[in-house]
């Protein structure tokens, strides 16, 4: 079947955040627009990387590789225009329809090692292209064939927010990946983390401090390290994980634990709502644009005046890595005090405090302690 094309005109997002991937076009630092790119690019890497990278979901939308072949002919035509705009007065664009070059190139049965190949160098070419972008070069111009004007400015903000909305569009398959690579190596993630920081140490203090006997539903336990510790501070735990190999570790250790996702799941416990919530470097998976739903969920299942404790990556954008505790492709959202507290706020949360640590790796993160509006 083919797929039907998109006639919509997306100029819009350059005035307002787009609502279906996230991405805020006119809050965007352009100083953080290259490492933006590349680090996009290591989702594509990873989505073509899997089994079923050719295969669309349904037969009228993109596989995983279709959305590829365009995200990297997107990297290559912006590359071409933005040579326009800087070496151009009042740049014209040619016309480019995006759903015939997908026909002409066959995306479909082009190879996705090759691809991902092409991908990379192009949006690190692309990328090298806009760090050499410096003063007035920002409001140089160029106009596409159907009239639409841009500045180098606009042009880069919309360019970011093609290759985010893409992203957006196979955010199903990096899910699954992030869950597979924890699956598979569930026990060598339980070894490499048995140390517990001395900054997590610290928040359980405080968080537990204010809820003596209460009970927690912990977000992501994981192997089970810092249940136990709460445990040991008088807390009652309801240990949850998204990964089957995690919940099967715990109830190999003779605890209860559910499978459990915050974004679609019923959160809710028979005892009623929870006293407080855990969530230590397990909510940096969500992508940005879920994370206020999940907030709202935990939110919606919590007593007032409980608490919330919060670790996060501290830092811009997304992107896969494959360093840390283990060896699989990881999806990590990375974000900033003012945004994350914001969006705190908004699910029904009192943001108490943000403390800035240093990880065991040298990674930041953010640690916000949070109460329950009434």
């Amino acid at each position: 079947m083919s797929i039907e094309p998109d006639t919509k005109d997306w100029t819009w997002v350059l005035s307002e955040p787009c609502p279906e991937c996230g991405f805020d076009a006119p809050g965007l630092d352009l100083g953080r627009l290259p490492q933006a790119i590349r680090d996009n690019a290591t989702l594509w890497e990873v989505v073509l990387g899997t089994d079923d990278a050719a295969v669309r979901p349904q037969a009228n939308v993109w596989s995983g590789l279709e959305y590829a072949c365009h995200v990297r002919d997107v990297h290559e035509l912006f590359a071409q225009r933005l040579e326009q705009m800087l070496t151009e007065d009042d740049a014209r664009f040619a016309n480019w329809d995006q759903d015939v070059t997908a026909v002409e190139r066959d995306y479909g049965s082009q190879s996705p090692t090759e691809v991902a190949e092409q991908l990379v160098k192009a949006a690190d070419r692309v990328a090298m292209a806009y760090e050499g972008v410096h003063g007035d070069q920002w409001s140089r111009r160029g106009t596409r064939s159907n009239g639409d004007a841009f500045t180098v400015d606009t042009f880069a903000r919309y360019h970011l927010h093609d290759v985010v909305h893409h992203a957006h569009d196979v955010s199903h398959v990096t899910k699954r990946v992030t869950v597979e690579s924890y699956q598979v190596q569930a026990e060598e993630y339980a070894e490499a983390t048995l140390q517990l920081p001395d900054s997590v140490g610290e928040a359980m203090d405080r968080f537990a401090a204010d809820l003596p006997g209460g009970l927690v539903l912990e977000i992501g336990s994981g192997p089970g390290r810092d249940a136990v510790q709460l445990e040991q501070r008088g807390l009652r735990v309801r240990r949850t994980d998204i990964t089957p190999a995690f919940v099967r570790l715990l109830r190999q250790q003779g605890h209860e634990a559910d499978v459990l996702d915050p974004l679609h799941d019923d959160l809710s416990d028979p005892e009623g709502p929870y006293d407080g919530i855990w969530a230590s470097a397990s909510l940096l998976h969500v992508r940005r644009e879920d994370l206020p739903a999940v907030l709202a969920n935990l939110a919606g299942v919590t007593r007032p005046g409980g608490r919330f404790f919060l670790a996060l990556k501290e830092g811009d954008g997304a992107r896969f890595s494959r360093h840390g505790s283990i060896d699989g492709p990881r999806h990590f959202t990375f974000w900033r005090e003012e945004p994350l507290t914001s969006v705190l706020r908004e699910a029904g949360w009192r943001v108490d405090s943000v403390q800035k640590r240093e990880g065991l790796r040298g990674d930041r993160w953010l640690q916000v302690l949070s109460v329950r509006e009434a």
